[in-house]
């Protein structure tokens, strides 16, 4: 890791989108009340994605939510969770019932479920 006691922000691309990094000192530390959402098309790149993060010294939570090696929070959220959750009615409560039991989400149980 690069320590430069004179660095102040580091300009990153991720995924096409930049970001400007803060060097704010040890004081300020990650919590959930930030993170990055990732909607992903299918169930390989939930896969890929969640795995980067978590193999490489992260950590798993719930309903789709990991921390990567820093600490920062990661929301992996498959498209389709997306649209069984914004359907309303007893497909958004049967998807939200699926993904409260899910660490990384599972898409095809997710459709099991709505279907049941």
């Amino acid at each position: 890791m690069y320590s430069d006691p004179g660095l102040l922000t580091v300009d990153v691309e991720i995924l096409g989108t930049r970001f400007i990094l803060l060097r704010g000192g040890p004081q300020f530390r990650f919590s959930e009340a930030v993170s990055f959402q990732v909607a992903t098309d299918d169930q390989a790149e939930t896969d890929r994605i969640w795995h980067a993060l978590v193999d490489a010294g992260g950590e798993e939570s719930m309903c789709g939510w990991c921390k990567d090696r820093y600490g920062l929070s990661w929301q992996i959220t498959p498209k389709r969770l997306i649209e069984f959750t914004t359907a309303g009615g007893e497909t958004a409560a049967k998807a939200f019932a699926a993904m409260m039991t899910m660490r990384k989400i599972d898409i095809a149980a997710l459709e099991q479920a709505v279907v049941a």
